[in-house]
Order: structure tokens, then sequence, then C-alpha cells
């Protein structure tokens, strides 16, 4: 234990050390275990595996507690943590000597809500959303050779000076506009709407990249404002935004028309690199090059070809002379084919509709003779020369039934070979079983 340094008249005079040391012994003899409860802000695991990340208090009150987790206790923990989330952490204080800090050694946490500034979060981004801000089908594509490119960022900031840096080594043919604002505090809300509104005015640039550094919840809380989100979805132009790290991720970040992990990223996606142009521009010349020679040597040998043709008329005459010789034999040779064969065709049609005549004829008198046997078999002449009779009442009434005869009625019977005229003088009707 260091001791403090006695000087005269008792005076005591502490040596730093000393005075940290002390300092840090009454911490952990006044809280040996402490739990406390706050939001996770500023969250870092360290390649060592140690965690480090401060602890506010969720309703907003100015107060940090500075917090390290070594790797043996960040092992045991069941949850993964993030910036905005409510824990509980227990552990001891403790004073961080080679900057004489107060710390806090975390040897457990755990998830206690999502706290209140995640929580805004999330209302806010269900509540944009449901407005259809964040649509897959309202992105628009980024211009592939823009040739001017705006940014909206602080004059200040490293993610500026990343972006320009970006620019000049990969695309130094594009022309930039710088749109200034504040990016952290409770005015760069307002700042960034009105630089955003400014450069959608201007309509100046083909792409606007929407920038910041890395930082912790609060201090990209900006981006997360409403106001933000709504000018980044009405510019007129498409937005890039690349705001903190790969991990941080904003409302602006998801309104955009396209998210960059990080400032300098979001220049590289914005513009193609010059080299892969004067590449691409080289190709081009050179198929367009081979398809020009090409096209002059395929007209060169049509114009030797038609001069070597030029250059011999009369054999040109002389083949075409020869052409409409064989045509016109072809067509004579032709046109008696066509003429006997037309004969033939005739005489075949004739010979077949006279064998039609005959049939058809023979098979009329065939028709004709069995409807006249049909017709005679029908003729009741036949049937009264069997001795049959057909009588005939009064009034030419033809007799069917004794029940229309009457005794003494005159009756006129008709035979084969003639007629008489009866009187009833019985009538006997059939008796049937």
């Amino acid at each position: 234990m260091v001791e403090p340094v006695a000087e005269a008249g008792s005076r005591l005079v502490w040596s730093v050390a000393g005075l940290v040391q002390a300092v840090a012994d009454a911490l952990a003899a006044r809280f040996p275990v402490c739990v406390v409860r706050g939001e996770l802000s500023a969250f870092m695991r360290a390649a060592s595996g140690h965690c480090y990340f401060s602890l506010k208090d969720a309703d907003g009150a100015a107060a940090l507690l500075r917090c390290a987790m070594f790797r043996r206790a960040a092992s045991l923990l069941d949850f993964a943590p993030a910036d905005g989330q409510l824990v509980e952490i227990r552990g001891r204080l403790a004073v961080y000597e080679p900057r004489g800090e107060l710390q806090f050694v975390v040897e457990g946490m755990k998830r206690a809500g999502a706290g209140a500034l995640y929580e805004q979060f999330l209302r806010l981004k269900s509540k944009l959303e449901a407005q259809g801000l964040f649509d897959a089908q309202r992105k628009r594509p980024i211009a592939a050779f823009p040739r001017r490119i705006g940014v909206v960022t602080s004059l200040g900031a490293a993610a500026l000076h990343d972006v320009l840096t970006a620019l000049a080594r990969r695309s130094p043919q594009v022309e930039v506009f710088v749109y200034p604002s504040l990016v952290q505090g409770a005015e760069a809300p307002a700042a960034l709407a009105l630089a955003l509104a400014t450069a959608s005015r201007r309509a100046e640039v083909d792409t606007l990249l929407l920038c910041r550094g890395g930082g912790s919840l609060e201090d990209l809380w900006a981006f997360n404002d409403e106001r933000v989100v709504r000018a980044v979805a009405a510019c007129s132009m498409p937005v890039v935004c690349g705001v903190g790290h790969e991990t941080d991720v904003t409302l602006a970040d998801l309104a955009a028309d396209l998210r960059a992990p990080t400032p300098t990223a979001a220049a590289e996606l914005s513009a193609p690199p010059r080299v892969a142009c004067l590449e691409s521009l080289a190709l081009l010349q050179r198929r367009a090059s081979q398809r020009l020679h090409g096209a002059l040597d395929m007209h060169a040998q049509r114009l030797d070809s038609l001069s070597l043709r030029l250059a011999r008329p009369l054999e040109a005459v002389r083949a075409r002379r020869q052409q409409l010789a064989l045509l016109g034999q072809r067509l004579s040779g032709a046109g008696r084919r066509l003429h006997e064969r037309r004969g033939m065709q005739l005489e075949q049609l004739a010979r077949r509709q006279v064998r039609a005549v005959a049939v058809d004829a023979q098979a009329r008198s065939r028709q004709v003779d069995s409807l006249e046997a049909r017709l005679n078999a029908l003729d009741p002449q036949h049937v009264l020369a069997r001795g049959y009779a057909w009588l005939t009442g009064p009034g030419g009434v033809v007799v069917q039934s004794v029940r229309q005869l009457e005794l003494g009625a005159p009756v006129q019977a008709t035979l084969a070979d003639g007629q008489a005229d009866l009187r009833v003088t019985a009538v006997t009707p059939e008796r049937r079983g």
C-alpha cells in the first residue's frame, strides 16, 4: 500500500499513485459488490475477448459509468450484448490507475429489457415501415457512371476525409459537392434534414452520400430521427447511406436507396473505379475496331466480286441466254406433259361416268320392279278375286261391322266381276268367349 508523503508543518501530501490507490481501497471497502441496472452504450469486444462499454440510465440522465468485463466473465454470457439493451450488471467499483478513471469491473450480466432508447428506435422503425418508407419497391438504382456526387456530413468529420480520399483514388473524374451539416447533438437532425432538402432542391448531383463515422447509439441517434429519415426518402436523387461501422444500422440506412457499411464503402459503391472504366472503354474500342475492319473487309470482297462480274458482261448475257433457253425447253415440255395428263384424266372421267350411269339405271329399274310388286300386292281387286266382297251402305259408307246394318236396309256388294244390290234380312253378331 502506498503511504502519503509527509511534509513540514504536519501537512499530508499524497503522491498521485498513493491517492489513486487510497481511493480504490476506499471504493472497494465501501462498495464490495454492487448490482447496477442501465442501458448499454458503446459496447466493444476486443480481440483479447475482454468487453468494454458504458452504462447509462434509461431515463436519459447525464450520468455515465465506464465498465470493463474481462474474458472469463464475458465467456459466461448467454446472449449477445448490443447498444441500447437494458441490462443488470453485477461487480465491483474500481479505479483504472493508468488514467485515474472510475470503472466498474463486471463479473456478471443479464438482460433486463430493450432499453428506452432502443425501444424508441423500434417504435419509430415500425411506424415508418408501416408507411412504406423502407419498401424495396421504392429503392432506386444508383447511377452507374455519375459525373457529380454530393456528400452530406460534417466538414470536420473524418468521414468526409475518407470519402474524398476514396473518390480521389478510385474516381478522380467525379466532381464532389459537399453539403455541410452537424452529425451529432440535439441540433443535428434539423441540420441534416436541411442539408438533404437543399441537395434535393438543387438537383446538381447524380448520387448523394450521407456519411458519418462510428460511435455509440447516442452518437448516431440523429440518423434515427424521423425528420432525417423522411428527408432521405424524399430526395430527388438516389441516396447512399454510410453511417457508422458495419454493425451499426440506423433508420436512415433503411430508408436510403443503398446502405454502405462505412463511409469509405459508400464512396466506393457510388462510383466505379476509373481504371476499370478505362479498361472497359479500351475493350469496347477494340471490339468496335474489329467489327469495323471486318465490315470493311466484307464490303471490299463484295466490291471485288462485283467488279469481276462487270468486267465480263458478255459472259453474264450468255449465261442468261442459256438459262432462258433451258427454261423455254422446260416450259414446252411441261405444256405437252400437262396436255397429255389432262387428256388421260378426261378419258378416265368419261369411262367412270358411263359406268356410273349404267349402274344407276340398273338400280332404278330394280327399285321400280320392287315398288310395282308391292303395289300389286296391295291391289283390292286381287282380294275380291279370292271370293271376298266389299259392302257399302247408303251414301257409299263402307260397312265394317254388323252393328252398322239394320234389318231391311239396302246394301251394295262389290265383287271381283261386278256389283249386286242386296237387302238385310237378318243380323247375327259374333259371340266371343
